[in-house]
């Protein structure tokens, strides 16, 4: 069956709904749940190309990170380039924004060259008026660019080019130190960016502090909700605690999806942060397949880690989400009710080598960040025979 825990009567779980503002206390934890078994969903077919973009061969891409479609049916790439900038940040500055014409592949421009904000960018994604955001995990921010490429807002701020931030220190402590606590306005390794139908922004915020912000169109903060934790033995407990929301999405009913990565879960909570439900994927996979990168586990979990999340925009609006190992695509309903998986971690096409991010502009194409293999996949999905969800 499909692990989604369904939102229970509020006076039975109040625990379950809280907001978390800047002086909030966290909520209770609530009762552990039994695990539901793995489920066997079907393989949606699918062709692959990893050639559709057109550019020269000194412009060859480093990891790729990010991938974005505006309405314009442009293409930008969130690309690591191999000569990087001089700087402190990571030990070099390593971020580069592509734009390609997807009508033929061919490359357009540069965006946001040495722009000050830039620097070990994460996410990119565009908002419905065709802004590009990116949001940075070395700088700390996240800066909006506007259709003709000029920035016009940064949020969050670069850390001083004489500090050494060391973010490891601030993500568990060291000795009997506790992290910081969070401050409203301020990023410490933040991941991605969402937008709700009254073009609020939602910022998840990510690798240290374990949070998600919300501010208004206009930049101005409005709260933030959760706190670096645990998921349990499962990912089916605590609520509202995060260990690494590394992607963030909200679909049409203004329902907020964050994919809580080393918890192996994705929450979904509503506006201001009330939790709603868990998402886990739980499908069945074979376990002694080895791993693109790293060793084969001694105890490999049945939830696997959710890397990405995109969401359509058809008349029925489906989920996509991955992970790392073993490597799969999944589409499912916004419920959690899993159709269907797609590919496998490895080196060859319709393989993937961590996919990072995700661009889902119709239901059945998808144009996927494989971080490793160094490019950029367009997927055409003929899912007709996995049109279905899986029994719960």
């Amino acid at each position: 069956m499909t692990r989604v825990w369904l939102v229970l009567p509020a006076a039975a779980f109040a625990a379950f709904f809280f907001v978390q503002r800047s002086s909030a206390q966290q909520p209770a934890a609530p009762s552990p749940q039994p695990a539901p078994a793995p489920v066997t969903v079907p393989e949606i077919p699918f062709d692959a190309s990893t050639d559709f973009l057109k550019y020269s061969p000194d412009m060859n891409l480093g990891e790729v990170l990010g991938v974005a479609v505006n309405s314009k049916n442009r293409l930008v790439v969130l690309n690591h380039p191999g000569s990087p900038t001089a700087g402190p940040l990571y030990g070099n500055a390593s971020t580069q924004l592509l734009e390609f014409d997807l009508a033929t592949g061919r490359f357009v421009r540069e965006i946001g060259k040495h722009v000050y904000g830039l620097g070990y960018g994460h996410a990119i994604r565009f908002d419905r008026h065709d802004n590009l955001w990116v949001v940075d995990k070395g700088t700390n921010a996240a800066v909006r660019f506007n259709p003709a490429g000029y920035v016009t807002m940064n949020l969050g701020r670069r850390p001083e080019g004489p500090d050494d931030p060391e973010e490891s220190w601030f993500r568990t402590g060291r000795g009997s130190a506790p992290p910081p606590p969070t401050q409203d306005g301020y990023f410490r390794g933040p991941t991605d960016i969402a937008f709700d139908s009254s073009d609020n922004l939602y910022i998840a915020d990510g690798y240290t502090n374990g949070r998600v912000a919300k501010y208004t169109k206009g930049g101005a903060w409005v709260t933030s909700w959760g706190s670096r934790g645990s998921g349990g033995p499962h990912g089916d407990q605590n609520p509202g605690q995060f260990n690494t929301p590394h992607n963030i999405a909200v679909d049409r009913q203004d329902n907020v999806y964050v994919a809580d990565r080393n918890n192996r879960r994705i929450q979904v909570f509503d506006v201001d942060g009330t939790f709603k439900r868990f998402i886990f994927l739980n499908a069945v996979y074979d376990k002694t397949h080895h791993p693109v990168l790293g060793n084969v586990p001694a105890n490999p979990p049945d939830e696997t880690q959710p890397w990405t999340l995109c969401i359509t925009n058809g008349p029925t609006q489906y989920l996509y989400t991955s992970d790392s190992e073993p490597g799969r695509i999944y589409k499912m309903t916004l419920d959690g009710k899993l159709i269907g998986t797609m590919g496998i971690s490895g080196r060859d096409e319709k393989q993937f080598n961590w996919i990072h991010a995700l661009a889902c502009p119709t239901d059945d194409t998808l144009y996927v960040a494989d971080m490793n293999n160094w490019r950029v996949q367009k997927l055409t999905l003929h899912d007709g025979r996995a049109s279905r969800p899986s029994a719960r």
